[in-house]
C-alpha cells in the first residue's frame, strides 16, 4: 500500500448488479479487471462482453491485483472475506463495498488484517445504476484516505470518512432506515389509499406537507419534537390507521410499528423524568436523544 501511487488491476469477487457495472467502468478506463463469481457460468458472457477476465478460482482472480473489490451479496459478506482471507498477499488491498453491519464489517476487516492485507470499508450511498463508477461512495479504514484520490482518478467519487472501520457502514445502514422506511411507508400508505378511493386526496396533502417541510430550517428537529411531544396520542392514532387498514385487508406492519415506537418514546421519557414542556427551547434533537435512557 505504501507504494501505490496508481490503480491498474481490480478484482472482483462477485460480478452481479453492483460488481459488474463497476467492474466493465474499470475495465473502460483501460483498467486490467478479473472477476470470480460462484455463478461465473451464468456471467461468462456478461463479463466477456465488458473486457472482464473470468477467473476459474478465487486465486486466479486476485492474481496481480491491486484492489479486491467485495461486492457479494449481504450473507455472503464474511465468508467471502474467510476465503479471500486464505489466498490474499500483504500488498494487495481489500474494498468491501457490501451493505452490512458495522460489526460485520469489523469482522470482515479482522479476517483480511489478520492474513496480514489491507482492508478498507466502502459504503455505496446510492443505487450504482445510473451512476456506475460516479456513485457516491464513503470509505472507512486507516488508508481509506490514501486509496480514495487513486480511486476518484479513476472515475470513482469515494470520500475518506474515518480511519475507523464501521463509521461509513453506520452511515449507509442509518440511511437504509428512512429510505427503506419510506419506501415501506409510501406501499402501506398508498395501498390502503387505493383501497378507499382516496390517494388523490392523500397525494394532494403530502404534497402540500413535503413542500412546507423543504422551508423548513430543522426538518429532523420538528418531526423528532413531535414524537417527544405528542408520542401516545399519535400512538393511540396509529393504531385506528392499523385498524383502517386492517378492514381493507392490508397488514398494517408499517403502522403497528410506528405505534409501538411513538408509546416506546413516551416510555424512555416517563422512565427518565423527561418533561417535554420543560424541555429547552429551540428544541434540541440531538440532547433530547443523548438525555433518553439507554435501550438494551
Amino acid at each position: 500500500m505504501n507504494g501505490l501511487t496508481s490503480i491498474g488491476c481490480v478484482a472482483f469477487v462477485g460480478f452481479g448488479e453492483a460488481g459488474g457495472i463497476l467492474g466493465a467502468g474499470l475495465a473502460a478506463q483501460g483498467v486490467r479487471v478479473s472477476m470470480f463469481d460462484l455463478r461465473n457460468d451464468l456471467l461468462r458472457d456478461k463479463a466477456h462482453a465488458a473486457g472482464v477476465r473470468v477467473a476459474d478460482t478465487l486465486q486466479s482472480a486476485l492474481d496481480g491485483a491491486q484492489i479486491v473489490v467485495s461486492a457479494v451479496t449481504a450473507d455472503a459478506d464474511i465468508e467471502v472475506a474467510q476465503a479471500v482471507a486464505r489466498c490474499i498477499l500483504p500488498e494487495q488491498v481489500y474494498l468491501d463495498i457490501n451493505s452490512v453491519a458495522p460489526s460485520t464489517k469489523q469482522y470482515a476487516q479482522a479476517c483480511i488484517e489478520g492474513a496480514g492485507a489491507r482492508y478498507i470499508e466502502a459504503a455505496v450511498m446510492a443505487p450504482v445504476p445510473p451512476y456506475g463508477l460516479a456513485v457516491p461512495m464513503l470509505l472507512g479504514g486507516v488508508d481509506a484516505a490514501r486509496i480514495a484520490p487513486l480511486l476518484n482518478a479513476l472515475g470513482f467519487n469515494a470520500r475518506a470518512v474515518a480511519e475507523k472501520v464501521g463509521v461509513a457502514s453506520a452511515a449507509k445502514m442509518c440511511r437504509s432506515v428512512m429510505i427503506k422506511g419510506i419506501e415501506a411507508l409510501t406501499v402501506e400508505c398508498l395501498r390502503a389509499a387505493r383501497h378507499y378511493d382516496a390517494e388523490s386526496i392523500v397525494l394532494a396533502s403530502l404534497a402540500e406537507t413535503f413542500g412546507k417541510m423543504r422551508d423548513a430550517t430543522d426538518v429532523p428537529g420538528y418531526l423528532v419534537s413531535r414524537v417527544a411531544e405528542h408520542g401516545r396520542r399519535r400512538a393511540a392514532e396509529m393504531r385506528e390507521v392499523a385498524q383502517t387498514l386492517q378492514q381493507a385487508g392490508i397488514a398494517p406492519l408499517m403502522s403497528e410499528a410506528c405505534a409501538r415506537l411513538q408509546d416506546g418514546i413516551a416510555d424512555e421519557m416517563q422512565a427518565g423524568g423527561i418533561d417535554y414542556g420543560t424541555l429547552p427551547t429551540p428544541f434540541d434533537w440531538r440532547a433530547f436523544f443523548d438525555g433518553l435512557p439507554k435501550q438494551t
